[in-house]
């Protein structure tokens, strides 16, 4: 039986983009930046950084299930804030919700801006299986 080594959400906007949302080799698992869209591709929260950052965290799981491993298997986490010092606290408290006592390595960077103008946070990981 052969493993499944790429994960994608079925958006139509996916197939453009030139980069799966997850690749797994060797045991690894490479998340690309997950951030705010319903299971439709359609932007959910503009404007309300938790709103934002629930979704992102969602679709994160749902890269994690594709693979058969849940948030306790992140290695790694880097968050991206468009507004770091005013996104920083409730993002951060959202994500240690979500992490409960699973602590991975991470960082946490503003940018300027990502992909769509709406978009106030990304999240990218690496996870072992």
């Amino acid at each position: 039986m052969t493993e499944k080594n790429t994960y994608d959400h079925g958006v139509a906007w996916e197939e453009g983009s030139g980069i799966t949302q997850g690749y797994a080799v060797n045991g690894k698992i490479y998340i690309s930046g997950q951030f705010s869209h319903d299971e439709h591709g359609a932007f959910i929260g503009e404007g309300d950084i938790e709103a934002q950052t629930r979704q992102t965290l969602e679709n994160l799981d749902r890269v994690l299930a594709g693979f058969g491993v849940t948030r306790s298997n992140l290695a790694y986490v880097e968050i991206y804030l468009t507004d770091a010092q005013k996104h920083s606290e409730p993002c951060i408290r959202l994500f240690k919700e979500y992490l409960d006592q699973h602590r991975p390595a991470g960082s946490l960077l503003g940018v300027t801006y990502l992909a769509f103008p709406e978009q106030l946070v990304e999240i990218s990981a690496v996870a072992h299986k």
